[in-house]
């Protein structure tokens, strides 16, 4: 009866797999199963990940590759798998604190807000840089306070969840 098992620990994963996401993520997650489950059998199989790997561009695919990716399953792909496996790469990395972390590291005090003027020339000077016009945008969205100070954790809130802590 190792069917039986199989299921039986892909439904224990699956538990709490849908309370991980927000309705918006699993429908986007929903979206990509199916445009995976190329022949619509509800299950993502050899010939589905090939024939993916191909719209996407990539035609010479090692068989070795897609056996290896089928692995990490605990058996047959269905959606409910296929969110929870995505559901544990993602466990542990939550967008917020990453943000947060990427904040905190100009603000050894922990003060939990960073000057305008210095915000501005990371921003404008380092890796993705952002134009006068996206600064402007953002500072205009998230003003600073009278002393020049950007309030960063409010703005990593509104990032990651789309809207303020304190309206309604």
């Amino acid at each position: 009866m190792a069917p039986k098992k199989a299921k039986k620990r892909a439904e224990g994963a699956s538990s709490n797999v849908f309370s991980m996401f927000e309705q918006a993520q699993i429908q986007e997650f929903k979206e990509a199963f199916t445009i995976m489950d190329q022949n619509r059998d509800g299950f993502i199989d050899k010939n589905d990940l090939r024939d993916t790997f191909a719209a996407l561009g990539r035609l010479n695919v090692k068989q070795e590759e897609i056996d290896d990716m089928l692995k990490e399953a605990p058996g047959p792909i269905n959606f409910t798998v296929f969110l929870t496996m995505f559901g544990e790469k993602l466990k542990g990395a939550d967008p917020e604190e990453t943000i947060l972390n990427a904040f905190k590291v100009f603000d050894p005090e922990g003060k939990g807000t960073l000057k305008k003027d210095f915000v501005t020339e990371m921003l404008t000077t380092q890796a993705d840089r952002f134009s006068p016009e996206e600064m402007e945008q953002m500072f205009a969205a998230f003003p600073p306070d009278v002393a020049g100070n950007l309030d960063y954790k409010n703005l990593v809130y509104v990032i990651t969840h789309g809207e303020e802590k304190d309206q309604e």
